[in-house]
Formats: C-alpha cells, structure tokens, sequence
C-alpha cells in the first residue's frame, strides 16, 4: 500500500516577524519621502508633519519611528551615503587604470541619473557647512578619499599614468558626475527638457574623455 507523503507546510511568518516586516516597509516609505521633500525644501525648510502627511502616516505616528527630524535626517544620509560608497569601490579595485576610472565614472553618473534626490540632500548639506553631518563625512568619506589618491599614487610610482594631482582630479571627478543630479534642474532648463538617458550617455563619454586624456603619459 502506496503512503501518502506528508503534505509540506509553507512556514508562516511569526506575529515579531510581521511586525518587523511592516516596520521595515513604513521606515523605507518614510524615508523616501523624506528624501524627496529634504532634497526640495533643504533641512531647515522641512517641517516633519509635512513628511508625516506625504507618507500617508500621523506626525505621532511617524515619530514613533523616528523621533526627532534630525533623527530622520541622519537615517537619510547614512542612507545616502551607504548607496553612494558602495558604488564607488572602483578604485579599490585591480585592472588597468582607464578601465577603473571609465567604471568609476559610470558608477557616479549612475548614482546621479537613480538616485537625483539623495545627491541633492547630501549636497545641500555640504553647501550648508556639513554643519548637522560633518563628522561622519569626515569618518566615511574622507578615508575613502584618502585610499583612492592612494591609487593614484600607486599608478604614478609604477609609471601606469602620467603624474597629476590626485585628489583635484577626484574633485573633478566628482563635480563633473555630481552636476547632472544637484544642477539637473538648470540643465533641463538650457535644453528646455528634462534629461533623458542619452544626456547621460553622451556626459559619461565626455567625462571618461577628459579624464582619461588627463592620466595619459606623454599628454
């Protein structure tokens, strides 16, 4: 006689792991607002029940997730900045410098084109004097930095690229990819269009030229 095989159960959630679940849910709907109104009205512009009302939720209720702005501020830019430094690992990276350089500069326009409001949050904040983030600018980027001009200096020794100053070369860098996020509203306003993704297409071609025209020995 055929047994039947035991009937296999889907594992249900637990009521804790529910709760974490929609915690984590309403936290991520709460920051993206939270993202979008900090990168329009900037910190201090930012009233928390304007947040509160645009996630749907009460101001009592979204300060039991997070109890001050400043609170919900910081959880922006660690946010931020988590996203941003692991798409910038490139440099860390083994391969041919221009290879390294053409990907890093890929990543920052990336991040730019997705993510246009995070950019603008940190960036008013360093416009501001990193007066509310300053330290953990200098704890998480700063060293980042400093180990990329590293790189760069290591390519230099080893006659990989020509000899050039590292760290206003990362500056460009930046200024460069960082643009068509934090002034993507002035560029739209040139092209009298919103950019598409061929304006980043034909940026990231531009950038990688003058960047890779820069390493270049013998230029």
């Amino acid at each position: 006689m055929n047994k039947i095989p035991p009937r296999k159960i889907a594992p249900r959630f637990t009521s804790a792991a529910r709760r974490m679940q929609n915690r984590d849910r309403l936290e991520a709907q709460i920051v993206a607002e939270a993202v979008r109104i900090f990168a329009e009205c900037g910190y201090e512009g930012t009233a928390i029940a304007t947040i509160a009302e645009s996630a749907g939720l009460s101001k009592q209720n979204l300060m039991y997730y997070f109890p001050s702005k400043g609170a919900l501020y910081q959880r922006v830019l660690d946010d931020v900045l988590d996203e941003w430094l692991d798409r910038m690992a490139h440099l860390a990276d083994a391969g041919e410098p221009e290879d390294v350089l053409r990907a890093y500069v890929q990543a920052k326009l990336k991040f730019s084109r997705e993510q246009p409001n995070a950019s603008r949050v940190y960036a008013m904040e360093v416009i501001g004097g990193a007066k509310l983030y300053g330290e953990q600018i200098r704890q998480r980027v700063v060293p980042v930095l400093r180990r990329d001009i590293e790189v760069f200096e290591g390519w230099i020794a080893a006659g990989r690229i020509a000899p050039v100053n590292a760290t206003h070369l990362l500056f460009s860098i930046w200024a460069m990819t960082q643009s068509y996020a934090d002034f993507a509203p002035q560029m739209a306003l040139v092209l009298n269009r919103r950019l598409t993704r061929r304006d980043y297409e034909d940026a990231e071609e531009t950038i990688v030229a003058m960047v890779l025209t820069a390493i270049r020995r013998g230029v």
